[in-house]
């Protein structure tokens, strides 16, 4: 008898709309239709014993590959029959009593590409005795599927009318009943919800908002590396300005440079970088402006205490020099001093000739704030991709910052003058003045890479002027020697590279020697 009633309910056909009712307790009549707009029309007719209650929750996210969770929406609940039926928390809850309920609702979200997925039956807390269901879409479906759990259900099959048909005795409490629907390429639209999985790997799944952060991240680089090598174009290319690029002595007698630039800005100025080169010229210009003394050895004393003329940088080149006792060149070289860069660059930063590195401050702290970012995102609401775009642009920002020429126009015009501070003639300059213009130029042409020319302009007047900072009576040519030998004390390792540098290739200078003499305003003070 109850084979014969499992026939009958085989047999059995309703309206498109009201699916048959079940014969069978316990048994559940499903029918779905597939609408133009892609959304699932759902009805199901379920028959609940006397003294039974069933109830079922389908979840409404589910796990789909590459860390990401489907999302379906589930509307337009209607409830005909004894119990009740609703949407919240991400699930859809089914309670029904004794009797035959109809469900009807509508799924969004079922239509991946081509293909229709649902869940018949799942969750329900009593055995389903029979469970049949039919799909209907536009166009007649090319493959159909449907599973209970891992295994194949009962039956999943297109009849000779085009209606698909699925159908599974005996579904134990909890199983699941999954239908797969393949249609012809655009039968309805794709209306498939995918979200990052609430997992750790999901927090960095691509998206369509990361997807326009990374394109915007990509733009930001490429406006970077444009003004970037804008920049750097013409960063060292300056052209000498055609007055006010020499040394002078003013009508009070007092030597002035272009912009009053001194010997330790012009590796920064004119190289970006400062070297042993500078630190060799300060030192010089110290001894010439008489804050040391230079006598046999050769040695370096302290002369007169440093006062508010020094800047900070000169300062701190004079402590490190000859912090107490006279030192000699071979005891000096074996201190390796450094160029105080940080105040050398404080120094050129507040004369207004290179920026700050603020763009690089920013850089870091954007870091920073892409890497809290990345972790409170991973921890809460995903989207972590955004938090290391953020900090890749914070290190694009700071890279920028190193890459981009740190000198001013004002720099770059100071620079463009001290090109031109060693192309003068000693005979340009009266006696007295030759002797202030020679020393208080040399230390610049040291650090110019000009000392020989330099030398040479004076040393080879009918009467070169005395040099005033060195015990003795040197030349011209001897204070060229010392500078040399002053050079390679500050970088051994190059010591051959910067005698040719300083001296030049077509003169060969002579031996570096003290003479016994001394001249009344050359004494220590």
């Amino acid at each position: 008898m109850f084979a014969g009633a499992l026939l009958a309910l085989a047999l059995a056909a309703g309206p498109a709309d009201q699916p048959p009712l079940p014969t069978v307790p316990q048994s559940a009549e499903i029918q779905l239709k597939v609408q133009r707009d892609g959304s699932l029309s759902v009805v199901e007719a379920i028959s609940v014993p006397d003294g039974l209650t069933m109830d079922r929750r389908v979840a409404l996210r589910v796990p789909a590959p590459h860390h990401r969770d489907r999302v379906y929406g589930v509307r337009d609940v209607v409830l005909e029959g004894r119990g009740t039926a609703s949407v919240d928390s991400g699930a859809f809850t089914v309670h029904l009593t004794s009797g035959t309920s109809i469900v009807r609702y509508t799924v969004d979200g079922a239509v991946a590409g081509d293909t229709v997925t649902w869940e018949l039956a799942g969750g329900w807390t009593a055995d389903l005795k029979f469970l049949r269901a039919s799909f209907a879409a536009p166009k007649i479906p090319t493959a159909v599927d449907c599973t209970v759990g891992d295994l194949p259900c009962g039956a999943a099959q297109i009849d000779h009318a085009g209606l698909t048909r699925f159908s599974q005795q005996n579904l134990a409490a909890g199983q699941r009943m999954t239908a797969v629907v393949e249609l012809p390429t655009g039968t309805v639209p794709a209306n498939e919800v995918l979200v990052p999985a609430k997992t750790l790997g999901g927090a960095f799944v691509l998206t369509t908002p990361v997807g326009w952060a990374w394109a915007g991240f990509a733009a930001l680089l490429l406006l970077l590396t444009t003004l970037t090598l804008a920049a750097r174009r013409g960063h060292f290319h300056v052209k000498v300005p055609p007055r006010d690029g020499h040394f002078y002595v003013k009508v009070t007698g007092e030597f002035a440079s272009p912009a009053g630039a001194l010997p330790g800005h012009v590796g920064l100025l004119l190289r970006g970088r400062a070297g042993p080169l500078d630190l060799a010229a300060t030192v010089l210009d110290l001894a010439v402006r008489n804050y040391l003394w230079v006598s046999d050895g050769p040695t370096l004393a302290r002369r007169n205490p440093p006062d508010e003329h020094l800047t900070a940088f000169e300062r701190a080149v004079y402590e490190a020099v000859v912090p107490d006792e006279p030192v000699t060149l071979a005891e000096l070289r074996r201190r390796h001093v450094e160029v105080p860069r940080t105040e050398l660059t404080a120094d050129v930063v507040r004369r207004g000739w290179f920026t700050t590195r603020r763009l690089r401050r920013a850089g870091v702290r954007i870091f920073c704030y892409g890497v809290f970012l990345t972790v409170l995102l991973a921890l809460t609401v995903g989207y972590a991709q955004l938090g290391v775009i953020l900090a890749l642009a914070g290190v694009a920002v700071a890279v920028t910052s190193a890459a981009l020429p740190a000198r001013r126009r004002a720099g770059a015009d100071v620079a463009g003058r001290l090109r031109g501070v060693t192309e003068i003639r000693a005979k340009d300059f009266d006696k007295p003045q030759r002797e202030q213009v020679f020393s208080r130029g040399l230390p610049y042409a040291l650090a110019l890479g000009e000392l020989a020319p330099w030398v040479a302009a004076f040393d080879g007047l009918k009467h070169p002027p005395p040099v005033y900072w060195h015990a003795g009576d040197i030349t011209p040519d001897q204070a060229g020697s010392f500078a040399t030998a002053l050079a390679g004390t500050f970088a051994p390792a190059h010591r051959g590279h910067l005698l040719e540098l300083v001296s030049g290739k077509a003169r060969q200078n002579a031996p570096y020697h003290s003479r016994a003499g001394t001249r009344g305003t050359a004494e220590p003070s």
